[in-house]
């Protein structure tokens, strides 16, 4: 892999994150506020495939006991679906509900008239140049991620080097 491709990416990266970054996180339904926090656990939820609370709880990197707290904020509003496990009563199977979707699916961290700007300052050419390159990177992304996910349910959850 080459050094300084993973170094200009991770350089160029936050530039385009905090230029098009927003703050405010809210359900379009009811307008309810939602924290950051909140939002980012959203984020890392899905409407099919359950994750467990201890799972969310480590890759968020909080205990088990701080993300019950902000889960169960979750499940009250509705936002999020707390389930047993089938094969073990003890684990705790998080799913988005469909106004958990909704939520997450309307609020981007990037604010959309922000990246319609930046986007309005490239050249057509350079746009599309651009897009292809994101394309490529989301491509790779999720192809690692499909990895990972396979790595994770033979007991092997490290992502290779």
């Amino acid at each position: 892999m080459n050094d300084a491709a993973v170094k200009q990416l991770l350089e160029l990266y936050p530039r385009i994150y905090f230029a098009c970054h927003t703050r405010h996180v809210r359900d379009p339904k009811s307008r309810r506020t939602l924290s950051a926090h909140q939002a980012s656990i959203l984020d890392h939820l899905d409407e099919r495939e359950p994750l467990t609370l201890l799972d969310l709880a480590a890759h968020m990197g909080v205990t088990a006991s701080t993300m019950s707290l902000h889960v169960e904020r979750l499940v009250q509003q509705r936002y999020v679906l707390r389930e047993r496990d089938t094969q073990d009563a003890r684990r705790l199977r998080l799913r988005l509900t469909a106004a958990g979707v909704r939520v997450r699916e309307a609020n981007s961290v990037l604010d959309t008239q922000r990246v319609g700007g930046m986007l309005a300052r490239l050249s057509a050419e350079d746009r599309e140049a651009g897009l292809y390159g994101l394309a490529l990177l989301a491509r790779a992304a999720g192809e690692q991620m499909e990895e990972f996910s396979k790595r994770k349910r033979k007991g092997r959850g490290r992502l290779p080097v």
